[in-house]
This record gives structure tokens, C-alpha cells and sequence, in this order.
């Protein structure tokens, strides 16, 4: 199924029309496939306000920008931590005071392979908690603000949701008797995946507004592994980085550009867009295979009540 709208070459920025009066907001984007598909976007004329943790990193990540685009180009960052809740609450409200409108929402940022068990501060398990929960909150309390404008929910899974157990440890998400930093980390982003497409079944259940789309960046030499990963797999993957197997994070940034720009016509929400070359890690971007079990009803059901209660919010569905 992939290449057929994009053709041999894939989805390439060559198909980004001009983005001005366009806002986008990005998790995570001070660094890797975020800051490049910042830099897409504002090559464009668009606006990107950046959600990010670090505002050292983000300040110098803004100055970078303006460097390239000139002191005009619109490009801002709010503080974000999505191991806090009430950081992802506290930058929520200041989104919806500062940014009249969102044309989509790119749920970007992630963090992998963590060594050894670790909670966020409202005692989740930290890849379910950073992944999966903060942007599954940051996602509904800007909801309305994206639906007011036809916007769109861009979430950024990865190859990793079909490596590990291939469905949700209801019984214990923490990873408490079995914790293993790969397996763990799959199954923060299977999580993020079937809420994606339960978000889209309970959209067009209401009639509201939003797309969403799902994509992953193949495998992408981001700094991903390196911030959060351990000793071995920073060592595995900087050796992989440096052979055909790993493509640039500015190519991995473009499935998450794609599906926050391409005309709706041309894009299928039930789809899982990213590389479609060998083993979908490189390759032209396109439509790619997806397990069936990512899009298990009963699980994801299941996974979307359990997610109300952990964050404490009810989407206003």
C-alpha cells in the first residue's frame, strides 16, 4: 500500500505548500526529529510553539532557528515536563492564553529504553508515564482548542509497539515483577498508538472535529537513546548510526511533517505512516503495515478508562 499517493520517492518537503498563518505545536521538539521538523515547518512561514523540558536546551534551540531564518521567525517555547501532570496542566492553560489557534498538535517528544525502573512524580512507570499519559492529557485539555479550527493530533509511535509483549500489562503497568528497559519501552508506545486510534472511533462516534494521525520515524539518529537509553544500547545504537540502517533525524522528521501538512484527501487516519523501506526503519515515507493487535477495540477500551484515571481527566466526549 505505500507510494501510492506519493509516488517512488515518497513523502518528501518538496509537497509542503506555504504554512504561513499556520501554527503547530510540538512536544519535545528542542533536539532531534522534533527541532527538524520545526525547521520544515518554519521554512514554510509557519509558526511552531515548542513544548519542551529543558529551557536551556530550548533557548538555544530558538536562537539556532532564528539564526537560520532570521530574528522574525515565529518560533516560542513553553515549559513542559510530561513526567508532571500538573506541568502538563500548567503548560495546557498557557497554550490555549497564547496561541489563538492550532492547526495540529505533534505529540513528539519520547524517552526510551531507561535503564533501570524509574516513576514520574505521580508515580507512573517513566516511558508509560512520559509517552503514553502526558500526552494523552495534553491531548484533551487542548482539544477543544484544535477542534476550533479543524486542527489536527499528530502522534508519533514507533516500530517499537511491535517488539515487546504486543498488548497492555493491565494487570501491572507499572512493570513492578518484569521490568525490562526495551519491553517497556514498546509498551509505552503501543499505549500512545491504540489511543490514537480510540481517540479517532470516539471523534466520529460524537461528530467532532480533530484529526489524528499516526506515524513513526523509522529508525532516526536522534539523541532519543543517548538522553534516556543505557550504557549498551547507547553504545548499540551509536554503531548503528553510522551504517545504511539508520537514516538522518531530519528524514525521521518526516513522517510526523507529513501527517500534520498533507491535504486530508490524501491521508488515511486508520494508516501508520513512516519509512517504508527495509524493515520499515529507512526508506520513502508512505502508509505502512500495521499489526492488528495495535488496533485491539477490547484493549484499547480497556487502556483509555485506565488513562482517565491515572491523569485524572474525562474527556468531554
Amino acid at each position: 500500500m505505500s507510494g501510492i499517493i506519493f509516488g517512488k520517492e515518497g513523502w518528501t518537503p518538496k509537497r509542503l505548500d506555504n504554512l504561513t498563518g499556520k501554527t503547530y505545536v510540538i512536544t519535545g521538539a528542542n533536539t532531534g526529529a522534533g527541532f527538524e521538523a520545526s525547521k520544515l515547518l518554519l521554512s514554510k512561514g509557519a509558526e511552531v510553539l515548542m513544548l519542551n523540558r529543558n529551557p536551556l536546551k530550548s533557548e538555544a534551540a530558538i536562537s539556532n532557528l532564528k539564526q537560520e531564518f532570521g530574528v522574525g521567525a515565529k518560533v516560542g517555547f513553553i515549559r513542559m515536563d510530561l513526567a508532571e501532570l500538573d506541568s502538563v496542566r500548567t503548560a495546557a492553560n498557557q497554550v490555549i492564553v497564547s496561541v489563538p489557534k492550532i492547526d495540529a498538535l505533534i505529540c513528539n517528544a519520547a524517552i526510551a529504553q531507561v535503564p533501570k525502573q524509574k516513576f514520574t512524580t505521580d508515580g507512573f512507570e517513566s516511558q508509560l508515564g512520559v509517552n503514553h499519559y502526558g500526552h494523552f492529557l495534553l491531548c484533551g485539555l487542548l482539544f477543544e482548542r484544535l477542534e476550533a479550527t479543524n486542527g489536527r493530533i499528530v502522534v508519533v509511535g514507533s516500530e517499537g509497539y511491535k517488539m515487546g509483549i504486543k498488548t497492555i500489562q493491565f494487570d501491572d503497568m507499572n512493570w513492578d515483577k518484569n521490568y525490562n528497559p526495551m519491553h517497556t519501552y514498546c509498551h509505552s508506545k503501543l499505549a500512545q498508538i491504540m489511543f490514537a486510534y480510540e481517540l479517532q472511533d470516539r471523534i466520529k462516534a460524537v461528530d467532532r472535529h480533530v484529526g489524528v494521525y499516526v506515524c513513526h520515524p523509522g529508525a532516526s539518529a536522534t539523541s532519543l537513546i543517548k538522553n534516556s537509553g543505557g550504557l549498551k544500547d547507547r553504545i548499540i545504537f551509536g554503531l548503528m548510526s553510522i551504517t545504511p540502517l539508520v537514516q538522518s533525524a531530519e528524514k525521521g522528521a518526516y513522517p510526523e511533517v507529513m501527517c500534520a501538512t498533507e491535504a486530508e484527501r490524501n491521508l488515511n487516519q486508520k494508516a501508520y505512516y513512516g519509512p517504508t523501506g527495509r524493515m520499515q526503519w529507512t526508506g520513502p515515507v508512505g502508509e505502512c503495515k500495521l499489526e492488528p493487535f495495535a488496533q485491539d477495540k477490547e484493549v484499547a477500551t480497556k487502556l483509555w478508562k485506565i488513562s482517565e484515571k491515572a491523569t485524572n481527566f474525562k474527556w468531554n466526549f
